[in-house]
């Protein structure tokens, strides 16, 4: 009898393990930094992950969120490992403190990517952008300039991604309005507060004030009537991530669903599909945002599976 036992369990062993081994993890690809501007050490600069081949089959421009440094990037996220397994070339560089493509990121970014451009052999649309929150509000605006005008921009993004990205200016500002109003969130009341901050010294106001500023600054408005800059884009792949956790937002913030970044980021997609892009996605998870230190937040980089992530682009890119 113990023989049998021994031999059963060595079999269930052998299927268990055996046939379905565990999934390979990517490569680790060091990270290196390329400096373009000694006299610039915000934005003089960005990191890149070569690929294992010579030649890059394409490029993955990434960008972290507001007040991150590129280096952020590759610690919150393995998108650079999985990109360079798959022979591209992952560039990261931070917008700082700005939350969208102003003039300065456009001239910064568009720098870095004519740098890029000289220093490997891909084409103007063998690009992909992505980015976490203010990151992703800035390749997706930049993506529209450079479609808009293709002319005064290096690139012709293929794909885009955003992760947890306020993509509508006017919209997250009016809920900014409202959290100060309703004062039930000290965290949020002081968020909002340090937002009209910053809106004033760089723009010169708030989309409630000054709101043909942010015409061309926001990447999407729920309201058309502040302008349609999505229309660039009814040829780009585009991904919306989010992790929709509800409970979450009302027992850590106090509020409802209506203040969650995918309410403008689902009428974008609505807004792509109706154009007739059948390549723009809302892509929806639970409980997938975690911080590099374990904490539990939607509003994170993991909530982008990295692998299936670089499958998309890699398809999106052919």
């Amino acid at each position: 009898m113990q023989i049998i036992r021994t031999v059963f369990y060595t079999l269930l062993f052998s299927v268990l393990f055996c046939c379905n081994p565990p999934e390979p993890k990517p490569t680790d690809f060091p990270v290196e930094k390329v400096e373009i501007d000694s006299s610039d050490p915000q934005y003089g600069y960005y990191l890149q992950v070569k690929p294992k081949g010579q030649s890059p089959d394409g490029v993955l421009v990434l960008l972290p969120g507001f007040g991150q440094k590129s280096e952020d990037i590759f610690l919150d996220t393995k998108l650079h490992n999985y990109a360079a397994d798959n022979n591209f070339l992952t560039i990261g560089f931070a917008g700082g403190p700005r939350i969208t493509a102003d003039s300065l990121l456009r001239t910064k970014l568009t720098d870095v990517l004519n740098h890029v451009l000289q220093e490997h052999e891909v084409s103007q649309s063998q690009f992909a952008f992505g980015g976490f929150s203010a990151g992703g509000v800035i390749a997706l605006r930049y993506a529209e300039l450079c479609h808009q005008f293709p002319e005064e921009y290096p690139v012709l993004p293929t794909a885009v991604f955003m992760a947890d990205s306020p993509v509508d200016l006017y919209h997250s500002w009016s809920l900014q309005l409202e959290n100060i109003k309703n004062n039930s969130s000290e965290i949020a009341v002081n968020e909002a507060k340090w937002v009209k901050k910053f809106y004033t010294r760089f723009y010169g106001g708030t989309p409630s004030e000054v709101p043909d500023v942010y015409r061309d600054l926001s990447p999407f408005s729920i309201d058309k009537s502040y302008g349609t800059n999505e229309e660039h884009l009814k040829d780009v792949a585009i991904r919306a991530y989010h992790d929709v956790d509800i409970a979450w937002r009302i027992t850590e913030r106090s509020q409802t669903a209506r203040f969650d970044n995918y309410i403008s980021t689902s009428e974008l997609i609505l807004r792509l599909n109706d154009l007739g892009n059948d390549k723009a996605t809302f892509i929806q998870s639970f409980k997938t945002g975690y911080r590099r230190d374990g904490e539990r937040h939607p509003h994170s980089w993991s909530i982008v599976d990295a692998e299936e992530c670089i499958e998309w682009i890699m398809q999106s890119l052919e």
